[in-house]
């Protein structure tokens, strides 16, 4: 749902790079990144490293939304429905 501009008209792109980082899906014209974190996510090592790059993105005005996979697959509507909503939620950038 994030491919073609099917989300609310607005461009997704997939891995891609951002600083040392790649970000799962990111929209350049909101600055926002949609990540999706498996289990290993959960270790506290990976979690570090989560809120360290998730930091770093901050200090570059890109918002990071985080789902995880089960989440994506079992709550589908309600995972693009949150991704709908922040869209609509923040001003445009510029």
């Amino acid at each position: 749902m994030l491919r073609n501009r099917r989300m609310a008209g607005f461009k997704f792109k997939r891995q891609r790079p951002i600083g040392p980082y790649i970000l799962d899906f990111y929209c350049a014209e909101k600055k926002l990144a949609i990540e999706l974190d498996g289990g290993g996510h959960a270790e506290d090592r990976q979690a570090r490293y989560d809120a360290q790059r998730s930091s770093w993105l901050a200090q570059e005005g890109i918002e990071v939304m985080r789902f995880w996979n089960n989440q994506v697959l079992s709550q589908t509507d309600a995972v693009l429905q949150a991704i709908w909503d922040r869209l609509h939620a923040q001003p445009p950038s510029s």
